[in-house]
């Protein structure tokens, strides 16, 4: 079970490897956009024939039940691949089955408002608090959570008051790993921002820190914030340049090409920093979040605890001096050759 499944992101490319795993399994989602990946055998819920699937919080306060009349078949074990309410998953033509949740993090907009601002409006107090209740009621039937890092780990404990193993994201790293072409890897001119383009991943931060560094930047990715990040970036005194959705291939050639990756932001595991290392570019990250367990400050990056982009262009210069194939070797860790193991593990040690 998948919450929507859309352009393939971080919590898709999970539920695809998921997929690998256990490739007899059968797959369910709310919806899937029309430009998702084509060719996967997914069975959309009766919301997938609604205005709802365009509004994805109109929807929320259906998605419980949905997940409670999502199908009549039985099944022994069903996985879920949650970041909003799949979790809550239960059929009541499989009472026996063991449930089983890999959760990218608690909803954000119900739990971390302050850190997801789609949930902070003072008028969603009272909606948000039935949520979060019915969050926890609806969940307790879970056998077993596997969590995709210590920082959802924690956020689980603290908000549903249950434990989970951590489990990494898989990562390309072998991909990532081969250079382009050997240039690509001589060059390394420049700084280089990658994501989804909206207010908390902080792109405005990093056209700051490229003009106190006085180093070129690249800002690949696409959202809803590029109009203001091109008005932000007119004003910079270094060139500021924008690869709008990127392919994998040219994604690859941007993070070997860079000196560094900059990601001051607090994200529940991020990828990216680990892709960017698979390429022997280091990181200049938040010292928040996921970046705590993916980066070994001054060995594969260095951490910041602010956001004056003096304190990230002061570092610069340190990053440099990284040894890159430490910093290639370190992102082995969260392979998907890894990934794939400990979920065999999880899925045998919980229905053994």
């Amino acid at each position: 079970m998948h919450e929507w499944f859309g352009a393939t992101g971080g919590s898709e490319n999970v539920f695809l490897s998921l997929c690998k795993v256990l490739p007899e399994a059968k797959g369910f989602v709310l919806w899937r956009d029309r430009d998702a990946r084509r060719g996967l055998d997914l069975h959309e819920s009766w919301l997938a024939r609604t205005p709802f699937r365009r509004a994805k919080a109109a929807a929320l306060p259906l998605m419980p039940v949905t997940w409670r009349t999502l199908t009549r078949e039985r099944f022994d074990v069903v996985i879920s691949s949650s970041h909003a309410f799949a979790h809550t998953v239960k059929l009541p033509s499989a009472p026996q089955a063991r449930y089983l949740s890999y959760v990218h993090s608690p909803a954000r907009y119900l739990w971390s408002p302050d850190h997801d601002g789609r949930g902070s409006n003072g008028l969603l107090a009272l909606p948000r608090a039935v949520l979060r209740a019915a969050d926890v009621r609806l969940s307790r039937h879970v056998d077993s959570y596997a969590a995709n890092s210590r920082e959802v780990r924690n956020r689980i404990r603290r908000f549903w008051k249950r434990d989970a193993r951590i489990i990494h994201p898989p990562v390309d790293v072998d991909y990532f790993r081969a250079a382009p072409d050997q240039q690509r890897r001589q060059d390394r001119d420049y700084l280089l921002g990658v994501g989804r383009w909206i207010p908390y991943k902080k792109f405005d931060l990093m056209i700051e820190i490229a003009d106190a560094a006085g180093l070129p930047l690249v800002v690949a990715g696409s959202g809803p914030e590029e109009e203001a990040l091109r008005r932000r970036a007119a004003l910079a005194r270094v060139p500021v340049t924008f690869e709008v959705r990127p392919t994998r291939n040219r994604l690859r050639e941007l993070y070997w090409g860079a000196s560094c990756l900059l990601f001051p932001t607090h994200e529940d595991f991020g990828i990216i920093p680990v892709e960017a290392m698979a390429c022997g570019t280091p990181v200049l990250g938040l010292r928040r979040g996921g970046v705590l367990e993916t980066v070994v400050d001054g060995e594969t990056g260095f951490l910041v605890d602010s956001d004056d982009p003096r304190a990230y262009a002061a570092l610069l210069h340190q990053a440099d001096d990284l040894d890159r194939d430490r910093i290639q070797g370190h992102a082995d860790v969260f392979s998907a050759s890894v990934f794939r193991e400990k979920i065999a593990v999880w899925v045998t040690d919980e229905t053994s």
